[in-house]
């Protein structure tokens, strides 16, 4: 069996340190250059010769710097002949940009998937897309976790009654629904227009809220301004009180204070998939390292990573029979 070798780029060292003990593994070392023009120089510290190697590194700000540093870790690591590459990308920013809904507009999502691959990955490990076309980009194999199970565990074994599962907009509604099931909660969701990068409009509710408590669930929260959009029309139509949570909890701009101030929140939970936000200490973060560390195993092992999510998500079910013609 070949052996394991684990870096990290310097986005979120905690995260891969936390996913290498759970592993049984040391965190290799890796040395970051900048030279004076700027230009990054990346060398890893540990033999990759016949290697398994996963680098961890999610695309959080400042992206760019992030995502060169991921591309000369997994050039780097084809060029000390690795057996296999797998990058690890526990948020995939520009899984928003994936598709073309303006002239001449770039679709970034897809550009980034072609330099992965390019640079050598042979496989990407990441978590909850934001657009789940975004998987399909890639030509190489794209092994998608999902955290709905995790974050429904922090609400297991609490009284639940009177309360509704409640998406920011209709594209999350599926996973907000799968999320309520996990729960057996009924489910709502807002219709969204975006007008900004941080500024939305919430027009309506779809679903009864009147008189009952909230969770939030949304893939990303970045400036917060669809959850305050979406807390201020779920308080119009009645609704107590709400709890936010989401996968990748950027928190960027006025993100912190907004969520902080807000009345209508009881509480605020993420997950570890990018680091902890500065002055933030209400903010509950649960760690989706264990999952991560279980799928390298699996992939690793030659095992199946979907059953991972048996009873969780109902896109990893098992195959179907195929209709007859």
């Amino acid at each position: 069996m070949r052996e394991i070798v684990v870096f990290s780029g310097s986005a979120h060292t905690g995260l891969a340190e936390q996913i290498c003990k759970d592993l049984g593994v040391p965190l290799s070392p890796v040395e970051i250059h900048r030279f004076s023009n700027d230009c990054l120089q990346v060398q890893l510290q540990a033999n990759c010769r016949q290697r398994d190697v996963y680098i961890v590194q999610p695309l959080v700000p400042p992206t760019q710097d992030h995502l060169m540093e991921l591309l000369l870790m997994i050039d780097a690591a084809r060029g000390a002949s690795a057996q296999q590459i797998t990058a690890v990308i526990p948020h995939y920013a520009y899984a928003r940009s994936d598709k073309k809904d303006a002239s001449r507009i770039s679709i970034g999502g897809r550009l980034v998937a072609d330099m992965l691959t390019t640079a050598g990955a042979n496989r990407v490990l990441t978590m909850s897309l934001h657009a789940p076309q975004v998987h399909g980009f890639f030509s190489v194999p794209v092994d998608h976790l999902t955290a709905i199970g995790i974050l429904a565990d922090h609400f297991r074994g609490r009284d639940l009654s009177d309360t509704v599962v409640v998406s920011p907009d209709l594209g999350n509604a599926k996973t907000a629904t799968q999320f309520a099931r996990l729960l057996g909660l009924p489910v709502a969701a807002g219709s969204k227009q975006r007008l900004a990068d941080d500024r939305v409009v919430i027009d309506t509710i779809v679903g009864d809220v009147s008189g009952k408590r909230a969770i939030v669930l949304d893939d990303e929260i970045a400036t917060g301004g669809s959850i305050i959009e979406l807390l201020d029309r779920l308080k119009d139509r009645g609704c107590t009180s709400a709890a936010v949570a989401c996968t990748h909890g950027l928190f960027a701009g006025p993100a912190v204070e907004r969520l902080r101030s807000h009345p209508s929140i009881t509480e605020v939970i993420s997950t570890d998939t990018v680091p902890r936000p500065a002055g933030f200490p209400d903010l509950q973060v649960t760690s989706v390292a264990g999952l991560f560390a279980e799928a390298i195993k699996r992939i690793h092992d030659g095992e199946s990573v979907s059953s991972l999510f048996d009873g969780v998500d109902p896109t990893h079910a098992p195959p179907q029979p195929k209709l007859p013609f």
